[in-house]
């Protein structure tokens, strides 16, 4: 493990910057972490963040844990990887210990160590979190919103695939390199999801959720003989909320605009149904119009909305 020299501040509160953390430190921010969800509704920190906070050092990674009197009232994460973008950053303080300056020192911490160019989450947009941006001086420029629909009594017709595509199951250890290809490629626009590297990906197949039978593979004949990964839709459950998720869905971009996203959706959400669960989720960027209203039409509305903030450039 490695350690920036602490930042000391008024008080007892101290800021401590890690590469990695201790099994003790983890289980101590998961713990917050979790305190934190159930007293505003949602995780302060996203799963990508949260599979970085246990699976040790990586690069362009740091975590700042901040402690008063001893005790660990703050967590932070900043993520320095995207060639183009600003540092991303997520923070978060214990119910108990808010009102008392800690997301500000957090906040002016990440802002020191970003050199004044940070992207910060807001997960739920709460009040507490606009005001702290507003104090630190960060515009929105960011609206991601988490959409819901009404699984149980919903009749979704057969799903129409394209000519010569057929659909089959992940299978582990053999559909990896080919799932990342086109993954990169449909989410060429969108970093966050686009830049996910093996790393990404096999943490994700060890967590308890992971089930190759939700993540449907798109493929159709290729010009050598073989068949070609064209589209995906990756599903997950969230078993104790009941709660089915439209994960991750991606068409190769020679395949766009034959039906084969609309097809994939349709085989998700009917396997989720299938499952007896009673809502679906997904996240979709506010400002992309298209898809917002292809997932109305399907009868999805807005159930909360996430809001990312950044210095000025």
């Amino acid at each position: 493990m490695t350690s920036d020299d602490p930042a000391r501040l008024p008080g007892t509160r101290t800021i401590e910057t890690h590469a990695t953390l201790s099994r003790e430190q983890v289980e101590s921010v998961l713990d917050l972490l979790a305190e934190a969800a159930r007293t505003d509704g949602q995780p302060a920190v996203s799963e990508q963040g949260r599979l970085q906070l246990r699976g040790g050092a990586r690069e362009g990674v740091a975590h700042l844990l901040l402690t008063a009197g001893g005790e660990l009232v703050g967590y932070a994460q900043l993520e320095d990887t995207d060639p183009i973008e600003a540092p991303a950053a997520e923070l978060v303080v214990h119910p108990a210990h808010r009102g008392r300056g800690h997301g500000r020192a957090l906040g002016s911490a990440l802002l020191a160590a970003s050199g004044k160019r940070l992207r910060v989450w807001a997960h739920g947009g709460h009040p507490a979190a606009r005001h702290l941006a507003q104090v630190l001086g960060l515009t929105l420029f960011r609206e991601l919103r988490q959409m819901r629909l009404t699984l149980t009594g919903l009749e979704l017709a057969e799903p129409v695939l394209p000519e010569g595509v057929a659909v089959r199951a992940f299978v582990p250890g053999q559909d990896e390199e080919a799932w990342l290809g086109v993954n990169a490629a449909a989410f060429a626009h969108h970093p966050e999801q686009g830049s996910l590297t093996g790393r990404d990906l096999a943490a994700r197949e060890a967590e308890p959720w992971f089930d190759p039978a939700g993540f449907f593979l798109a493929e159709r004949a290729a010009g050598d003989g073989g068949r070609e990964l064209v589209g995906f839709h990756w599903t997950k459950v969230h078993a104790e909320d009941r709660l089915g998720e439209v994960y991750v869905l991606g068409v190769a971009p020679g395949a766009q605009g034959g039906g084969l996203g609309k097809a994939l959706t349709t085989i998700g959400l009917r396997h989720l149904a299938a499952q007896g669960l009673p809502t679906a989720m997904l996240y979709v960027d506010a400002d992309n119009k298209a898809a917002v209203s292809v997932y109305e039409r399907l009868g999805f509305v807005t159930h909360e909305t996430d809001l990312m903030y950044r210095t000025e450039t």
